[in-house]
């Protein structure tokens, strides 16, 4: 065990099995995807910077959203676009580790700066008065930092408890990338630990932060209703409409995969929706924050116009 496991040196992702024609087609729009995703995140960013407006707590968190965004893609679809090409082309066990504790790193962050997304509009619409005092950049600060710390805490705990296991199975990873649960596949030793704290991890970051988000809104829809002015409560919507789309999306395709009934959800349609979780996700946020949200449409004029 420990011959086969020294071994290891590389991994080959399985990807796709298509026909060459469908791949090259798949690679085409998949790199049109992932040139959406750099700009549109790229073009909040440099708004954010540019617009002195947008320099409040809710738009610093969709900062952070914007970069973890931006890494998330960058970690998992270049991988993706050479397997297109180039089927066999294998990926180092080094490569693959890292890949699986950024793509960790990056998920847990982007869950938990949701969750303090959602306390913000909260404190911004049932306590307008106190946000300036209790949202303030110390505070901000704090919690973003407090979301990446997390991240890489509880990637740490699950590469440390896979990169002991022996791999001594087949090489090739059904997957489009290093997946930690497709990664386990491939080990021969008991991994029964490393799924249950995969389950607990999960549901630390995905069931209780939603439940989170939806008492929070739940909150805010009883304080927008109470909101006597029609602007008021347009641009409230507005806010918090747009927020929701992007937690709807996230949250919806992560529980399916990691926390929903495994009978239910064959290993083909799991690895479509995480191809939806990790390449159209970050393509859309973006999207939604510039369509649904009238001050970056204002801030994005501001600096055409300038």
């Amino acid at each position: 065990m420990g011959a086969n496991m020294t071994s290891i040196t590389e991994f080959t992702l399985l990807g796709f099995p298509l026909a060459l024609r469908i791949q090259m087609l798949l690679f085409g729009i998949f790199s049109l995807f992932y040139a959406f995703t750099l700009l549109g995140n790229g073009l909040i960013l440099g708004l954010i910077w540019l617009d002195s407006r947008l320099h409040t707590p809710m738009y610093f968190f969709l900062c952070h959203l914007a970069i973890v965004d931006i890494a998330y893609a960058c970690n998992t679809v270049p991988q993706m676009l050479v397997n297109l090409l180039k089927p066999d082309q294998p990926i180092s066990f080094a490569g693959c580790m890292t890949q699986t504790f950024l793509f960790l790193t990056f998920a847990v962050t982007e869950c938990l700066l949701l969750v303090v997304m959602s306390y913000d509009r909260y404190v911004a619409i049932c306590h307008p008065l106190r946000y300036p005092v209790i949202m303030s950049w110390r505070v901000c600060i704090m919690l973003v930092v407090t979301s990446w710390t997390f991240g890489v805490l509880l990637s740490l705990i699950h590469l440390m408890l896979l990169l002991p296991l022996p791999f001594c199975r087949s090489q090739k990873i059904n997957h489009f990338f290093c997946e930690i649960m497709a990664v386990l596949k491939l080990v021969c030793a008991d991994t029964h630990i490393n799924e249950i704290v995969v389950l607990a991890g999960a549901i630390s970051v995905l069931v209780g932060p939603f439940s989170s988000i939806v008492i929070s809104y739940m909150c805010i829809l009883c304080a927008i209703l109470r909101i006597q002015s029609g602007d008021g409560q347009r641009k409230a919507f507005s806010t918090c409409s747009s927020h929701l789309c992007v937690v709807g999306l996230f949250y919806g395709t992560a529980i399916i995969m990691y926390v929903g009934p495994r009978y239910g959800n064959p290993k083909e349609q799991k690895k479509y929706l995480l191809l939806f979780h990790s390449l159209f996700n970050p393509m859309l946020n973006p999207l939604i924050y510039s369509l649904r949200n009238s001050e970056v449409k204002n801030a994005l004029k501001r600096v055409l116009g300038a």
